[in-house]
């Protein structure tokens, strides 16, 4: 089975389009999760009254890229200071959140928090809790940045934090 671990850092947009750039990820899918909503649309997420945040499905090969990396690119590509927001992205649906599916992720995951803390003045804010279920968002939201580079948003906000994560891999990964 592959492993999974489902990450949220703002609009689900980013966060696909960032670790789709990592070697030893196998697969990355938008979705919903961390709500109440069964099988939520994307315009029921937007209200903020789902529960749900944009998140991504991250599956890798655990021999190519290990959880901890994965998480070492998490704290770095967003601000996990902010509550409810990444930018101009405002809601509890942009919040930043990490669904863990047992007990050996929680571990890592809160090992990687207390790391984490050190690059930041500000207190932690990311909600980490365990999956209850991910619902993928609609086909359009999927493989976005990909298929539309163009687009104001993937040219403004994603490519520059493709741009630094770039220098993440160089630096570390």
């Amino acid at each position: 089975m592959t492993p999974k671990i489902i990450l949220g850092m703002g609009c689900f947009w980013c966060t696909e389009a960032i670790y789709q750039q990592l070697k030893g990820i196998t697969k990355v899918t938008s979705g919903y999760a961390g709500g109440q909503k069964v099988n939520p649309t994307y315009e029921q997420v937007c209200t903020g009254e789902t529960g749900h945040a944009e998140v991504s499905q991250i599956e890798f090969n655990p021999e190519e890229i290990s959880l901890e990396n994965i998480l070492y690119v998490f704290w770095r590509m967003h601000d996990p200071t902010t509550q409810n927001r990444q930018g101009a992205d405002i809601g509890p649906q942009y919040r930043s959140i990490i669904l863990y599916s047992d007990e050996q992720q929680k571990v890592i995951i809160e090992k990687s928090i207390t790391e984490a803390q050190a690059l930041y003045n500000d207190p932690i804010v990311t909600e980490i809790k365990p999956l209850e279920a991910f619902y993928p968002a609609e086909t359009y939201h999927q493989n976005y940045y990909k298929n539309n580079p163009a687009y104001p948003y993937c040219r403004y906000v994603i490519d520059p934090k493709i741009e630094k994560l770039k220098k993440i891999k160089k630096q570390t990964l």
